[in-house]
């Protein structure tokens, strides 16, 4: 445990508040994804409230050389797809937009599918999937649970619904930095792994696909997709480990009701 940092509640407070920012550019982007707009302006709206309105940093820009607020990822990028001003989000695409934040010293991480337009039965059913399997996870967190209680229970709901998991990325610890231990896995055998304990903090963040779990990084050395080209999906939050269960640090207003379900 010495490589986790445990939270303080002063500490929690504070990223619990770059939560709830992170929590407003969702809100911003759900007027602003629809049919014609490319994944470069909405990088570059995002960039801008971010710095503007939320006086925060986006957290991913500059990490690892990366220049961008953002990852979007369309159909079937797994995951770290790029801005570009040549990506036009069209009717029927799924796209994933994955964002950091840092204000006053600690950094929030959440990610949300978008349907764009009207998409077929069959992408909408993996996006609803992928989104109970994440909190099918979250559900897990509590004091004395241990990490492969939330990694057996995102698996078994994906695939229990015909869908693969991804292994090759998985969530991680985060508070000052972006990636901190530890590493949470989003496949594995409950009652194994680290136990929790209050005031760690880390993402749930499971890749879901539609077809095999296979994945193969394009040669721009970022962008992640599906070997077989079917699609994918992710949904992530970042969570809090409190005395009696857990906080969802990212939890959007349309998600209340499912704490108490999980509480």
């Amino acid at each position: 445990m010495n490589s986790i940092h445990l939270k303080t509640p002063a500490e929690l407070d504070i990223q619990h508040k770059a939560g709830q920012l992170l929590v407003q550019v969702f809100l911003m982007l759900d007027e602003l994804v629809k049919p014609g707009i490319s994944t470069m302006q909405i990088n570059d709206a995002v960039d801008a409230f971010i710095r503007g309105p939320l006086a925060a940093r986006p957290a991913s820009k500059g990490q690892y050389d990366y220049q961008y607020v953002l990852n979007s990822s369309i159909n079937d990028v797994v995951c770290h797809g790029i801005p570009k001003a040549t990506d036009i989000l069209k009717q029927g695409d799924i796209v994933n937009l994955d964002i950091t934040l840092e204000k006053d010293g600690f950094i929030v991480d959440s990610s949300k599918m978008y349907c764009v337009g009207k998409v077929s039965p069959l992408a909408q059913a993996l996006v609803d999937v992928t989104y109970q399997a994440m909190w099918q996870g979250i559900y897990q967190v509590k004091p004395g649970a241990r990490l492969g209680d939330i990694a057996s229970a995102v698996q078994q709901y994906a695939e229990r619904h015909g869908y693969s998991v991804v292994r090759e990325y998985c969530g991680h610890g985060i508070g000052r930095e972006m990636h901190e231990e530890p590493q949470i896995l989003h496949y594995g055998k409950a009652g194994t792994g680290l136990t929790l304990k209050p005031g760690m903090v880390f993402t749930i963040e499971p890749m879901i696909n539609q077809g095999d779990r296979r994945v193969k990084q394009k040669s721009d050395g970022w962008t992640v997709v599906t070997k077989d080209k079917k699609l994918s999906a992710q949904w992530e939050h970042t969570v809090a480990v409190t005395d009696t269960g857990f906080s969802v640090l990212t939890l959007r207003p349309e998600e209340q009701h499912l704490v108490q379900v999980g509480q």
